[in-house]
C-alpha cells in the first residue's frame, strides 16, 4: 500500500516525540572511521543538526524519496547533499562511515536481506545505526488493519510489519561485526486535539496514510469515525483530557568488521 507522498507539516506535529528515539539512537553511536554520514530516509531533516553537531566536519548526505520532505530538509542548510531516491535500492557511490536511519526502514520488506545489504555498503569499521517502530500489534496499529478489513473486506491484504525483534537483528548481523540491539517502550503523553482522538492524530501522518489514501472521501469518513471510537476504548482519556500512548521502538548499531 504505497503512499504517493508525505506531508511534512502533519508529520512534524509530534516532532518532539518522534525526535527522541532518533537522538537516543545517535547517543549510542561510538566513534566513526573517516568518511561521509548518510541519513537514510532523512525526511524533513529533523536529525540533521544533531548528526552534524555529533560528527562535525564530515559530509552529511540526506536520502529520501519524498520531494516535499527533501524541500523542508534543504531549508535547514545543514546537509552537504540531498538525494531524491528510493531508499530500497539506493547505493552510495563511495562507502560511507555510517548509514543512520530513523523510522524509515520499517517501510521496507525482507529485513533479513535488507540489513546485511546495507552493512556491506559501509567503509571498513563503519556503522549501521537503525531505529524503527515496532508497534504493529498495539491497538493503535492493529485497529487500522482490523477496521479496514471489517468495513472493506478483501480490499486491504494483510501485510505484517517487517520489523523483527531486537534479538533477531543481533543474530542476523553478528557475523558482520559487533552489534548491539535493544528495545525501548516510550510512554508518550498526548494532549487533546481539535478533531478526533489523539492517537489518530499521531498515526494519520504515518501508519494510517496507506489505508485512507485508498478510500473515497465518504469511506474515509466512516473509517475514521470507527477508528476514533475504537481508540477511545483502547486509550481512554485521563481526567485532564490527555492520553497515555505506549509506543515501542527497536534499535540496533552494527560496527562492521
Amino acid at each position: 500500500m504505497a503512499v504517493a507522498d508525505w506531508d511534512p507539516d502533519r508529520y512534524g506535529a509530534f516532532r518532539d516525540l518522534r525526535l527522541r528515539p532518533a537522538l537516543d539512537l545517535l547517543a549510542q553511536v561510538p566513534g566513526l572511521p573517516a568518511g561521509e554520514i548518510v541519513d537514510l530516509g532523512c525526511g524533513d531533516g529533523a536529525v540533521a543538526a544533531a548528526l552534524a553537531a555529533r560528527f562535525p566536519g564530515r559530509g552529511l548526505i540526506g536520502v529520501d524519496y519524498s520531494a516535499p520532505m527533501l524541500a523542508k530538509a534543504a531549508e535547514r542548510l545543514i546537509y552537504d547533499r540531498l538525494i531524491e531516491a528510493d531508499i530500497a535500492d539506493w547505493v552510495p557511490p563511495v562507502p560511507p562511515a555510517m548509514i543512520y536511519s530513523s523510522a524509515a526502514l520499517n517501510w521496507l520488506p525482507d529485513h533479513a536481506a535488507l540489513m546485511p545489504r546495507l552493512a556491506r555498503m559501509l567503509a571498513p569499521g563503519g556503522m549501521l545505526a537503525v531505529q524503527m517502530p515496532r508497534q504493529g500489534e498495539a491497538p493503535s496499529h492493529r485497529l487500522l488493519r482490523e477496521l479496514a478489513e471489517r468495513l472493506f473486506p478483501g480490499r486491504f491484504p494483510a501485510r505484517p510489519s517487517p520489523v523483527l525483534q531486537a534479538g533477531d537483528y543481533a543474530e542476523l548481523l553478528m557475523p558482520l561485526g559487533e552489534v548491539r540491539a535493544w528495545t525501548t517502550d516510550y510512554l508518550q503523553m498526548l494532549d487533546p486535539v481539535p478533531h478526533g482522538h489523539q492517537v489518530r492524530a499521531f498515526t494519520e501522518s504515518t501508519a494510517m496514510r496507506p489505508f485512507v489514501a485508498a478510500m473515497a472521501s465518504e469511506e474515509a469518513q466512516a473509517y475514521l469515525a470507527a477508528y476514533d471510537a475504537a481508540l477511545a476504548e483502547a486509550y481512554p482519556p485521563l481526567p485532564n483530557g490527555r492520553v497515555l500512548f505506549p509506543f515501542t521502538r527497536v534499535f540496533f548499531i552494527l560496527e562492521c568488521s
